[in-house]
């Protein structure tokens, strides 16, 4: 398939000052992820708070720039230093962010708000205002009743529906949707990811899925990428990942979901204890101070993110499946010829 988007090594860093008298210390937000995006695909990108997604679609949107790595779109490298190549990036890529009303300038109506981009790019007023219509009109929001309305007189659905239309109307490559849904009800959540789909077959739009809820990236994802204190744990289809997850850590996120079926009830927190500071974190594995199954190996050395014999596009980075790592898991399966 077509490669979209690919992120290879990407880091970044955040210096924090401990006050006049403390150290300062570096925030690993985004440590040596890689990751590719196909044409047409739905990647979800899930994590618990301060696992780095945020920090990573932002990279991605060119708003911060790396400190390691690259960023590479429609097989061309990313510079995120050049106003150039940022307007290059923007010109393809766009973002939908969590808060509708934040998103929007309370002073423009649905319309203007549209167009503002559209404008800021070149295209005439004449033009920019009938693509603003039109992308409107793609959202479900009919022009001639929500065209001139504000901010304050739309509801949440619909205000996120004026910013999926915004970013469409730019005609980007991918779609980056940064917990877009969280903030809505579930009935309104139906509705727009309904939407999304239906974009995703006309445009032939290609999305990452940000979001914290494991059953709506279920819902919605060809692919899964799983985070921890900003290292990429898991990578793999989202049937095989939720059916058969490698990574304890993935585990415990797929074991916590909320739900209403008495039959699945948690009588025991699936992961404990607290995650380590970001500014310190453990050597080797990040998530070894947690982790059901660690062993010495764990809190020595980093595990790479290495593929698993049963599927070779399934990734883990966890040293029981690491063949010759060390870890007595790895030893048994290889024993017993298991993946």
């Amino acid at each position: 398939m077509t490669q979209v988007l690919a992120v290879e090594r990407l880091g970044k860093d955040f210096k924090v000052s401990g006050g006049l008298l403390g150290p300062k210390g570096l925030v690993q937000a985004v440590d040596d992820c890689s990751f590719a995006v196909a044409k047409n695909e739905v990647l979800g990108l899930v994590g618990e708070s301060g696992s780095g997604k945020s920090t990573l679609a932002r990279l991605l949107m060119c708003l911060i720039r790396p400190d390691r790595g690259r960023i590479v779109l429609e097989n061309a490298a990313v510079d995120a230093r050049s106003a150039d190549e940022r307007r290059r990036v923007l010109s393809r890529v766009q973002m939908v962010f969590q808060d509708s009303y934040a998103s929007l300038n309370p002073r423009h109506t649905a319309a203007a708000e549209v167009a503002f981009g559209l404008a800021a790019r070149g295209e005439p007023r004449r033009a920019a205002e009938r693509q603003a219509c039109e992308a409107l009109a793609l959202v479900g929001l009919t022009p001639n009743l929500f065209a001139e309305r504000y901010p304050h007189e739309l509801s949440g659905g619909q205000r996120q529906r004026v910013n999926i239309a915004r970013a469409i109307a730019l005609s980007p490559k991918i779609l980056i949707l940064d917990e877009a849904v969280s903030a809505l009800d579930k009935s309104v959540q139906a509705q727009v990811l309904n939407l999304l789909g239906d974009l995703k077959r006309t445009l032939g739009l290609t999305y990452l899925f940000i979001s914290h809820d494991l059953e709506v990236v279920r819902y919605v994802s060809d692919r899964i990428v799983v985070m921890y204190l900003g290292k990429v744990m898991e990578i793999g289809s989202v049937d095989v990942v939720y059916d058969a997850p490698a990574h304890p850590y993935t585990k415990a996120l797929i074991s916590s979901r909320l739900t209403t079926d008495p039959k699945r009830r948690t009588s025991a927190a699936p992961v404990t204890g607290d995650p380590p500071s970001p500014i310190n974190p453990p050597p080797g594995c990040r998530f070894s101070s947690r982790c059901p199954i660690a062993e010495p190996i764990c809190r020595a050395r980093e595990p790479k993110l290495s593929s698993l014999r049963r599927d070779p596009h399934h990734l883990t980075a966890c040293h029981a499946h690491i063949t010759d790592s060390g870890h007595s898991l790895a030893s048994a399966r290889k024993s017993e010829g298991n993946p």
